[in-house]
């Protein structure tokens, strides 16, 4: 029997297969423009394919689902027993997704509240995640929705980029400001706050950006208990040493999620993205 509060979410959360499926969380998908082509993210292009069409500076765009996604999500959701649905998407500094599903939710067969959680990639899946532990333990719509909100609150995202260049190509930061840092030969660390992509620090080489990176992942962390992500696009190698090392200095490791973003998010960041997302319990 379906959940009485359903949980539905957007493709940038990158939430493992299995965790959709476990939770039964809904994800509708943004779609990747490529040249003239259309693509939904996760079914119709991969990270790989984006990354290579990058390299080949191939014009990409993105955007958001339409009103009527949603709409088809939410009925299918009440149609499976959902008495209410709770719709969680990445920030709407960043895409339209939010204002889409809010119109969708309007003319909804059961209450929707949605919610600009100011995230993305698992700081959004940790979100879903949450909500949805939330119903399962018959948790409300209004509890469910202040579970994510709680660990949205709580949420730190710290990120390494080869380039700002695709930041600023997709209106992400400021051409002054990618324009420092190449000219300075700099290696940007960022974070996601309010919702926005900000500097953190500037590194002088990726060696040492990265463990930065790892730094200011176990320092957030602190000794409480935490789920980790690390996120990367077409660099495996590079994420898989650095979650390795965040399971050994980490003291309250609950999960931690190795995964690459999929084309929507490297679209905006380019190939040699590394990410870490860190979520206090």
């Amino acid at each position: 029997m379906s959940c009485p509060v359903a949980i539905v979410t957007d493709s940038t959360a990158y939430l493992p297969v299995g965790e959709m499926q476990r939770h039964d969380i809904t994800s509708v998908p943004l779609t990747v423009v490529l040249g003239d082509e259309a693509l939904e993210e996760g079914t119709e292009i991969s990270a790989r394919s984006l990354a290579l069409a990058l390299q080949k500076r191939r014009p990409v765009t993105t955007s958001r689902p339409s009103p009527e996604d949603f709409a088809r999500a939410y009925r299918a959701a009440a149609e499976r027993g959902a008495r209410g649905i709770v719709s969680l998407h990445l920030s709407a500094e960043f895409s339209g997704t939010y204002d889409a599903a809010r119109l969708a939710a309007e003319q909804a067969p059961v209450p929707v509240r949605v919610v600009d959680t100011g995230m993305v990639a698992m700081a959004l899946g940790f979100c879903a995640l949450a909500a949805a532990q939330s119903a399962e333990a018959g948790g409300t719509l209004d509890e469910a929705v202040a579970a994510a909100e709680k660990r949205a609150a709580a949420m730190s995202a710290f990120f390494y980029v080869d380039t700002l260049e695709y930041l600023r190509r997709g209106g992400r930061i400021g051409a002054a400001q990618a324009l420092l840092g190449s000219a300075l030969a700099v290696k940007p660390l960022l974070q996601l706050e309010g919702g926005r992509i900000g500097p953190l620090e500037k590194v002088r080489t990726a060696s040492k950006a990265i463990a930065r990176l790892e730094e200011l992942a176990v320092e957030r962390a602190g000794a409480a208990d935490v789920d980790v992500a690390v996120h990367h696009l077409a660099a495996p190698e590079r994420a898989e040493r650095l979650a390795q090392r965040l399971r050994e200095r980490v003291p309250g490791l609950v999960e931690l999620h190795t995964s690459e973003v999929g084309a929507v998010i490297g679209a905006h960041t380019g190939p040699g993205l590394l990410a870490v997302v860190v979520s206090p319990r």
